[in-house]
């Protein structure tokens, strides 16, 4: 009997490690990481100076205007360009509400200056190679890119909306249409 509920529990243990939770033990293992929370609404925007592709230094705490913080995985990507392209074409509208944009991926400068050229955008990128920028907002990051999420701030640096889950077709126009809203004045 006794041999049996050693077996039975072996046997429970075993299959409870081959469920693919790393476990200590194993060479190599790694823990997984919690997944960061987003900045909820009504949050302050991190008080971080960044540079933007141009050499522009923005304080995101004190804008003193409505903005939009875009994070994206990766420049000059399908989904990525669509995108970019996208809230540039709307670029106009978007500048009529008084807004700015800030593009953020784990990029660098010089693969955003490019980026920027091709496609004419007349808003600010911003380099997050050390995932400052995405910690500070909790945006996950995996294989060392931006999960496409989407901040929307007021002229005061309060989150009014956020976009957790982009589509980055029609993801241009759900940007103006809060920005239009007022949730951001």
């Amino acid at each position: 009997m006794r041999r049996l509920t050693v077996t039975v529990f072996s046997c429970w243990a075993l299959a409870a490690c081959s469920r693919g939770e790393p476990s200590a033990s194993k060479p190599g293992a790694t823990t997984s990481e919690a997944t960061p929370a987003l900045l909820a609404v009504g949050s302050p925007a991190p008080a971080l100076v960044v540079k933007a592709h141009r050499g522009e230094s923005l304080n995101l705490a004190k804008l003193g205007k409505p903005a939009v913080v875009y994070f994206y995985p990766k420049d000059d990507t399908p989904g990525c360009t669509l995108e970019a392209k996208e809230i540039r074409d709307l670029w106009k509208e978007i500048e009529g509400t008084g807004a700015i944009v800030i593009g953020v991926s784990t990029d660098g400068e010089a693969s955003h200056q490019a980026f920027a050229e091709k496609y004419e955008l007349p808003f600010f990128l911003v380099p997050d190679e050390n995932h400052a920028l995405a910690k500070a907002f909790g945006v996950p990051i995996k294989n060392g890119k931006a999960a496409r999420v989407s901040f929307v701030l007021d002229a005061s640096g309060r989150v009014t909306r956020v976009f957790p889950k982009v589509m980055p077709k029609g993801h241009g126009a759900e940007l103006l249409a809060a920005l239009s809203q007022g949730t951001a004045r």
